[in-house]
């Protein structure tokens, strides 16, 4: 790719921009401070037969009722993933980051399969082409149905991987279009044309969420390696989850969803018959996993299937989860919130039994709110190899957790840009860094 020669130095720290990623609602802080956590062994599921779906209801907004985290779990069976090697290690990696496209307000990237053209996703409701260092006009023009309003916009992109079909997530703006609700987070499907474009005519909901504040939106989605979309929803907003949503299994928010986007007869989409909550009594079968603050963005782990999570915190402790795949991945995972902020106990009305701990954690000081990234898997910087990557939105650092035996032996900084909005894999395995200021940005040797 023809990059542009800009190269942002490492020292540069500048004013985070208000992204949807953000972390404290009360201002509250501490000085910095890193805690390494083991994550803990999960039980494996025993053999079952091959998922099927179930329709979806076609009633898909959101109800407040008393938390159930006691329902058992079903379960399934976790076609075992090979165990992941430890990170490269031949001391701290070296990188550089150069501009590639002054795409500004950039909150996302998708790959469309068989496409090495990188699409971001503008928080004003615009998707932009860039190929060769190149933005192209946009593919996808939603601004009259969403605005970039603090954590609202459009939020999420991502590209079906066998069919023609690409998924925006956006929180809808004042409702005067097609009947959307202002503040609702809204799933959409678009055929993709063979250039690229989206095909508005084509528009279809398949997932809307009734969001009762203004932020905690998530809006990160992205098909696992089984073939099923998974979609991060935030707690509602607000602060310290104040209607206890995040461990109510019968509630959407404050979880990991999964379903098939595909429409199932006159239902918009389908659940996997697997899903954890299929068979429990009031909860919604959709979810996933529960006890999510914020998983403004994840990803899964390209060599091994492993689903690692950023999650927001709340005033003091930023928190990056992980699902091993050979262990049950995050299916009825309970990542904590609100009884737990990280490691620490928050909400005490709320259950602290069944939690899986994040790998990792820190406290508010230099940054205060997460952006998840990936493990390396490209083959540029051979140092950096199975080193997850992650940034923060505050502070603008770039940093890498070094594994060994599934634990953070040592968290590096390796850069300081501006603040960091997504960090995303392109086709190659390669990362690249979205900001609102300085748009698309790639990580290169240093």
């Amino acid at each position: 790719m023809n990059r542009r020669a800009t190269v942002i130095t490492t020292l540069l720290i500048v004013v985070a921009s208000t992204i949807a990623a953000c972390s404290s609602d009360d201002g509250n802080s501490t000085g910095p401070s890193v805690t390494f956590a083991t994550v803990p062994a999960e039980t494996d599921a025993p053999q079952t037969d091959p998922p099927t779906t179930v329709s979806a209801p076609a009633d898909t907004s959101a109800e407040t009722s008393s938390p159930d985290t006691s329902a058992a779990v079903p379960e399934t069976t976790v076609a075992p993933g090979p165990v992941p090697e430890d990170s490269a290690d031949i001391g701290t990696p070296a990188i550089s980051i150069e501009q590639v496209a002054e795409v500004v307000f950039a909150v996302g990237m998708a790959i469309r399969p068989g496409d090495s053209t990188l699409y971001v996703v503008q928080q004003g409701g615009l998707i932009v082409p860039v190929a060769d260092g190149t933005a192209g006009a946009p593919v996808l023009d939603i601004s009259d149905r969403t605005s970039a309003d603090s954590e609202m916009g459009l939020l999420g992109l991502e590209f079906h991987p066998a069919e023609p079909y690409a998924y925006v997530n956006y929180i809808a703006n004042d409702g005067t279009n097609d009947g959307d609700t202002s503040g609702d987070t809204v799933i959409v499907e678009y055929l993709v044309q063979d250039d690229g474009t989206f095909d508005v005519g084509t528009r279809r909901e398949v997932l809307r969420i009734e969001q009762p504040h203004n932020n905690h939106n998530g809006g990160h989605l992205l098909f696992g390696p089984d073939g099923y979309l998974y979609i991060g929803t935030g707690d509602g907003g607000s602060a310290n989850d104040p209607d206890r949503r995040a461990l109510n299994v019968s509630d959407l928010l404050g979880k990991m969803l999964r379903i098939n986007p595909r429409p199932d007869g006159d239902n918009p989409y389908s659940v996997p018959a697997d899903n954890p909550f299929v068979d429990v009594p009031g909860a919604r079968p959709e979810v996933f996993s529960v006890g999510l603050r914020n998983p403004w963005r994840y990803s899964f782990d390209r060599a091994t299937g492993d689903l690692w999570i950023g999650d927001v915190g709340q005033g003091e402790w930023e928190e990056i989860d992980v699902a091993w795949a050979d262990q049950g991945g995050a299916r009825g995972a309970n990542y904590g919130w609100s009884a737990f902020e990280g490691n620490h106990r928050y909400n005490t009305d709320q259950p602290e039994d069944g939690v899986t701990q994040p790998i990792f954690e820190y406290t508010h000081g230099p940054g205060c709110s997460v952006t998840g990234g990936a493990r390396y898997r490209g083959g540029a910087i051979p140092a950096l190899s199975g080193w997850y990557v992650y940034g923060d939105a505050c502070s603008g650092e770039i940093r890498a957790l070094q594994l060994k035996s599934r634990a953070v032996a040592q968290d590096v900084l390796l850069g300081t840009t501006a603040g960091v909005t997504a960090l995303e894999e392109g086709a190659d395995g390669e990362l690249y860094v979205l900001t609102h200021q300085l748009g698309l940005l790639a990580i290169l040797p240093g």
